[in-house]
């Protein structure tokens, strides 16, 4: 059993800045591709980026892209998602996810709990 821990998200200006962590324990985390994906008030969850296990290969949502970054660290069981340029299209809460598959077939098996990312216009 993996259990994931967000943390990271806050408010912040359009343009700004936030850089979101997921540290995972209870397993090897190097076996998992990791991703994030996200869920505004009203809206179903849509992914926001994936990360292969030996963070070789990157796959990112088109609204996302050129902004956002995932990064993970097997040494500290941490996936990163770096995301600038913010808007406030991106409010919503982002969760991190470790699972099977590769970056474009990813299936979840572990969602951590969650972090607020607001973005005041």
């Amino acid at each position: 059993q993996v259990q994931l821990v967000e943390s990271g998200g806050g408010l912040v200006q359009a343009g700004g800045s936030l850089r979101l962590s997921c540290a995972a324990s209870g397993g090897t985390f190097s076996n998992y591709v990791m991703g994030w994906s996200r869920q505004a008030p009203g809206k179903e969850r849509e992914f926001v980026a994936r990360i292969s296990r030996s963070h070789s290969n990157t796959y990112y949502t088109d609204s996302v892209k050129g902004r956002f970054t995932i990064s993970r660290d097997n040494a500290k069981n941490t996936v990163y998602l770096q995301m600038n340029i913010l808007k406030p299209e991106d409010t919503a809460v982002y969760y991190c996810a470790a699972g099977s598959g590769t970056t474009m077939d990813f299936r979840e098996r572990y969602w951590g709990q969650g972090t607020q990312v607001t973005v005041s216009s």
